[in-house]
């Protein structure tokens, strides 16, 4: 596995397969990721194992070669998010990434509200995933279908929220810890407590922390595992 701590590249064989554990930048797709790293270790069969939204940073995990087989085997692991939930706002992506539709006070809103909002999302809860996202249904991506203003019908899903700590509170902001498992979509959470609150709430910004136990505190930015790639080849460049 190729982290942070990583300095020996003589064994890495990206071909025969890897695993990378990679800090994603907010603004940047999870594909711009496996893009670039495709570019820096010339290997084709690049994959990673669990899509951050663009606005998202945080834990990317990515397989090379042979290893690609074993994203199935990281997708399925409990995902943990640091974040922000804004209330007293509202927008079709359910983040910031489309502009604001509704707007109302958050004057009335008490603690004691966002901690009873907060235990309805935590266990075993039904999420509907957002039409902003890239999850296909009869063959076509939602969030293709999105930005060309269309709806269709999701049906709600089981997904698992093991912890949800509400961390601090700064009105219109709530600062969380969330772990939850493969398929939980943080910005529906912040849809929905925001609407059981009455004022609405969108994820004004996130970060994976961990994915089962690998921790994005090991991870590389890509500029670094760049920088790594090229000491690397020109200290192992013959003469």
């Amino acid at each position: 596995m190729i982290t942070k701590e990583t300095t020996d590249f003589s064994n890495v064989d990206f071909n025969s397969g890897e695993v990378i554990l990679v800090d994603k930048p907010s603004g940047w797709t999870s594909f711009k990721v496996v893009h670039i790293i495709r570019k820096i270790t010339g290997v084709k069969k690049v994959g990673h194992a669990g899509t951050l939204d663009p606005l998202a940073s945080g834990l990317l995990i990515l397989c090379t070669g042979k290893k690609t087989k074993e994203i199935t085997k990281f997708q399925e692991r409990e995902k943990t998010y640091t974040g922000i939930i804004t209330l007293g706002k509202k927008t079709l992506s359910m983040d910031l990434e489309t502009e604001i539709i509704e707007e109302k006070s958050v004057d009335g809103v008490k603690q004691s509200d966002i901690e009873r909002a907060r235990d309805l999302f935590v266990g075993e809860i039904l999420q509907t995933p957002p039409m902003y996202s890239a999850l296909k249904v009869g063959g076509k991506t939602l969030y293709n279908l999105a930005r060309k203003g269309k709806t269709i019908k999701r049906e709600p899903r089981k997904v698992k929220v093991s912890k949800f700590l509400i961390k601090k509170i700064q009105l219109p902001d709530i600062h969380f810890e969330i772990r939850c498992s493969k398929g939980t979509y943080i910005r529906v959470i912040a849809n929905d407590m925001g609407e059981e609150l009455g004022v609405g709430g969108v994820l004004s910004s996130l970060r994976r922390t961990m994915i089962g136990k690998f921790s994005v505190i090991n991870a590389l930015k890509v500029e670094a595992f760049e920088q790594k790639m090229k000491e690397f080849k020109s200290t192992s460049q013959p003469g």
